[in-house]
């Protein structure tokens, strides 16, 4: 069964719960910046856990103290989907335990 895209609506509802995230380039997105190098990387590790629990990955990118993640649905032709939203939030737990 196919994902479906959420309205323009939803998007702004749930991006108003997501302080930091975006939508670019139809994708949502965030960048954390950390305090090293290593805390980054050990962000990256549990980020690619939590994609791999959900079946839903992103693009993911390491910097020296960053981390980037840029998120769409492919099966629902590139839109925003709930699906985004649940692994932003996920995220969102992880990158606050390891910036505390």
């Amino acid at each position: 069964m196919p994902t479906e895209p959420l309205s323009q609506k939803d998007i702004e509802d749930r991006l108003a719960e997501l302080p930091g995230w975006s939508v670019e380039d139809d994708a949502l997105t965030r960048t954390y910046r950390l305090g090293s190098h290593f805390a980054a990387a050990a962000l990256v590790m549990h980020i690619a856990q939590t994609q791999e629990d959900l079946n839903h990955h992103s693009n993911l990118t390491l910097g020296y103290n960053t981390v980037t993640l840029a998120v769409n649905t492919h099966d629902a032709g590139g839109a925003l989907t709930a699906k985004d939203f649940t692994l932003a939030e996920r995220v969102e737990k992880l990158a606050a335990a390891h910036t505390t």
